[in-house]
């Protein structure tokens, strides 16, 4: 063995090592082109309207849920360019425990949870109702639509692997 293999082979098995990432099984722009445009655009027409903090909220508690770690890595990302505090960020999991989310950020939260979770309930009335008080119709529907729209991307990334660029710690 050379020195370069004994290092690239101790490197590969040191504990501080990052993993790599898993291979990318396709290219949805690629392979699906007039699909992944139209996605876009269906983006692009659900964010309309939405507070663009709780959007990314939103966009980050349904990542957590579906476990799509490029998501998680763009709108945390993009939530901290808009001013997001850090320990929202880290305590989103749990935001019913904290007293630092909003009636309208929760109502948002719980409305995320209960469609990303759909199966486990649907949509329950008094989740909806909350979500309805705290959003004229025009804003609870653009809500929806925004959650529909992070359901959707985070189905692509991770039944695509895609994953978040890889990072220095």
């Amino acid at each position: 063995m050379t020195t370069n293999e004994n290092t690239a082979a101790t490197t590969a098995t040191s504990p501080d090592a990052l993993v790599p990432a898993p291979v990318q099984r396709l290219s949805m722009p690629e392979q699906a082109a007039e699909f992944y445009r139209s996605m876009i655009k269906l983006d692009r027409a659900a964010n309309l309207g939405v507070d663009p903090i709780v959007a990314e909220l939103v966009k980050i508690r349904a990542s957590q849920i579906n476990g799509c770690a490029f998501c998680l890595d763009m709108h945390t990302t993009d939530a901290r360019k808009l001013g997001e505090q850090e320990h929202r960020l880290y305590s989103l999991p749990a935001w019913r425990e904290t007293p630092w989310f909003t009636a309208r950020e929760r109502a948002a939260l719980a409305l995320t949870e209960a469609v990303t979770l759909v199966t486990e309930g649907h949509v329950p009335d008094a989740v909806y109702d909350e979500a309805a008080k705290q959003f004229d119709q025009q804003e609870l529907a653009q809500l929806i639509a925004l959650i529909i729209a992070i359901n959707s991307w985070n189905r692509i990334a991770i039944a695509t692997r895609l994953s978040p660029a890889p990072r220095q710690a």
